[in-house]
């Protein structure tokens, strides 16, 4: 039986991402985004619930993350939820629970949260998004790789 392990968050950034890199040279950014759901209970109250994430990226993303990301923006996360467990010095059994992020999209305005941008895990590497301009999103059908090209322009030299 085939299984999943997908999770959508949209939230706002609790602080500004740490960046470390691996042995590899690889970056990873590590940050917490906090999420909040509103509700009235049945006295009529407005009850409110914030839950924090930890949110963990490698490669390319990370690198976006670390100069894009700021405290407080909003932000989608797509990724899978990931427990670490290991033993502390004191023979205590610990474990972590985070989100390894595969997609980032910075949500809001120039005033409210720096750049629109996609950013896909790995991006430098298999041709994925990389940060658009300020205000400019990306027009419907348009990919981040440029324009779309015609069916009748042609880029080769066939002789015939």
């Amino acid at each position: 039986m085939a299984s999943v392990n997908r999770v959508t968050l949209i939230g706002n950034l609790g602080r500004d991402p740490e960046i470390r890199y691996l042995p590899s040279g690889e970056a990873v950014a590590s940050f917490s985004i906090a999420t909040t759901e509103q509700w009235k209970d049945k006295n009529g109250n407005k009850q409110e619930r914030t839950d924090w994430h930890r949110i963990e990226f490698i490669g390319r993303t990370a690198e976006i993350c670390g100069e894009y990301l700021k405290k407080g923006m909003p932000v989608y996360i797509e990724g899978r939820i990931q427990y670490d467990k290991w033993t502390d010095k004191e023979g205590v059994e610990k474990t972590l629970t985070k989100i390894r992020g595969d997609r980032m999209q910075m949500l809001g305005g120039r005033g409210g949260g720096g750049p629109s941008s996609d950013a896909d895990d790995g991006a430098s590497d298999r041709g994925g998004t990389t940060p658009r301009s300020m205000g400019q999103p990306m027009a419907a059908g348009a990919s981040a790789a440029g324009p779309k090209k015609r069916p009748d322009d042609f880029d080769d030299d066939i002789p015939f």
